[in-house]
């Protein structure tokens, strides 16, 4: 006779040779409107002013969801890759130079310091170009993404 009151082990492999749910895929996201298109581009240039993410978050997100929005925030991209590059090159031979010279590496922060500004400088030049409906193209940058 069995017990009627013995636990049933677990099931040690449950859902096996049953079938699984299914679930919707994801549907694509929607497509930018124009205006909506050109402010994310323009946004992509203005965010050079914190550094490369914003134009990297910007072009991950949107790069399929507006033509505007995927140029410009590759160029944007670009650019401060170019400046984040040049930023360590200032740093480095500064440093450098500091140690094997006794401190005329310091004119190096200056160096730093100009770079910081440009790009301010061009970020803002970038941002308000496009916000008012054209396209910009930095004067300096390495073309690292297509």
């Amino acid at each position: 006779m069995s017990d009627p009151h013995a636990q049933v082990p677990p099931d040690p492999n449950p859902g096996q040779g049953q079938p699984q749910p299914q679930y919707p895929a994801a549907a694509p996201a929607a497509p930018l409107t124009d205006a909506e298109d050109r402010q994310w581009a323009s946004f992509a240039h203005l965010g050079g002013i914190l550094g490369f993410l914003p134009s990297l978050i910007i072009w991950l997100v949107f790069k399929d969801r507006g033509r505007i929005t995927d140029t410009e925030a590759k160029e944007a991209l670009n650019f401060q890759i170019t400046v984040l590059i040049a930023w360590f090159a200032v740093f480095f031979v500064g440093t450098f130079l500091a140690m094997v010279t006794f401190g005329v590496g310091f004119l190096f922060s200056f160096l730093g310091f100009a770079l910081w500004i440009v790009d301010i400088v061009f970020s803002i030049m970038g941002f308000t170009t496009v916000k008012n409906g054209g396209s910009y193209r930095y004067p300096i940058s390495l073309r690292l993404i297509k």
